[in-house]
């Protein structure tokens, strides 16, 4: 995810693997290759999951109740920090998801969060995860710009 001037942009891959460790047929397998990966938390905030599928999967379908309902008990649009410290706190040993938190809201404009492994909930110019995040980091470090325009 990345902050521009007037938004952000949020992309991601679309497969899920399986990892298999410790066996003699170990490696990585592709069980989906068309998995959603980036759900909307509300009208203007959008999560990005990796790790374990199906519980950040969860996560996000609890993240968006959540948020709807603080929404309609505030009656106004809910801050994207919100939505990030709502999956900071859903974070623990036993879950092994890292998030990231993008969006917009009229209080602080466009912004993006990085919701670790550790639970650390950072907003950033731009920020990736995954797996596959180290093949294209440097490329992103070196040409990001604050407030670029689209």
């Amino acid at each position: 995810a990345i902050k521009y001037d007037g938004g952000v942009i949020a992309c991601a891959d679309t497969r899920t693997h399986l990892i298999i460790a410790g066996t003699s047929s170990g490696g990585v397998y592709t069980v989906d290759r068309v998995a959603d990966k980036i759900d909307y938390v509300h009208n203007h905030i959008v999560v990005l999951r990796s790790g374990m599928a199906a519980q950040s999967q969860n996560a996000a379908h609890k993240v968006r109740y959540l948020i709807d309902s603080h929404a309609i008990e505030q009656g106004k649009l809910p801050y994207v920090k919100t939505a990030a410290r709502m999956f900071k706190n859903l974070i623990t040993r036993k879950i092994v998801n890292g998030y990231i938190v993008a969006g917009w809201d009229p209080y602080e404009g466009p912004q993006v969060f990085s919701v670790n492994l550790g639970g650390a909930c950072l907003k950033r110019d731009w920020t990736m995860g995954g797996s596959g995040s180290g093949f294209i980091y440097g490329y992103c470090d070196a040409n990001y710009k604050p407030n670029m325009s689209f």
